[in-house]
């Protein structure tokens, strides 16, 4: 009798860890999705082309992103991994997300070209996994990066403290101080080293 209660207690304790393990309930688009526990989630250390939810032109190759994001997650439980900050300005948590078979969620995203290194210090845990995944999707030429830059300049100016690059008219680009300055002869080579567009001058 005593054998049978304890087995009733441990099934209805692995019942309620199952419940209360969180799954992606809804998907926004490339790197933004909402759990079962009404939280939002913020990929972190990814920035995926941008969806015009109003109707409007949406970044190059936006929906694709989507689409492989909610393949991958949608009405799946997953794990979290945070960093040094937990949540944006937004309130969205700032995560790396797990499937169950251990695959990283950022990392396959970036792998498949669909989705840009976005570092934001001091959150850069998988730093060189993901530039690691941009690179081989860049040397392959897969999915934004099989289309050319628009309007490319002679160089580029990036921050060393932001991990950004800059047209060189870009205001932000000239406030750069010296000691953090990087010059790069290409966009591509920029995002080679891991650093992201400015999202005001648009490179």
């Amino acid at each position: 009798m005593e054998r049978k209660k304890i087995v009733g207690i441990l099934f209805i304790a692995l019942l309620t860890l199952s419940a209360a393990k969180p799954y992606v309930k809804q998907v926004y688009d490339g790197d933004t999705m909402a759990l079962s526990t009404g939280e939002h989630v913020r990929y972190l250390g990814v920035d995926a082309p941008e969806i015009d939810h109003q109707g409007g032109k949406s970044d190059f190759m936006a929906h694709e992103a989507r689409e492989l994001n909610a393949k991958l997650v949608q009405g799946k439980q997953i794990r979290l991994e945070f960093d040094q900050e937990r949540n944006d300005r937004h309130g969205r948590l700032l995560a790396y997300v797990f499937l169950e078979n251990g695959d990283m969620v950022n990392a396959l995203l970036v792998k498949n070209g669909l989705a840009l290194v976005l570092p934001k210090p001091p959150n850069l845990k998988y730093f060189s996994l993901l530039l690691d995944s941009q690179r081989r999707a860049m040397a392959e030429r897969v999915g934004i990066w099989q289309k050319e830059p628009e309007k490319p300049e002679r160089y580029y100016i990036g921050n060393s403290d932001s991990y950004r690059f800059h047209r060189p008219s870009c205001p932000l680009g000239k406030t750069i101080s010296g000691h953090h300055r990087v010059r790069f002869e290409s966009g591509y080579k920029a995002s080679w080293e891991g650093y992201s567009p400015c999202s005001q001058c648009k490179p």
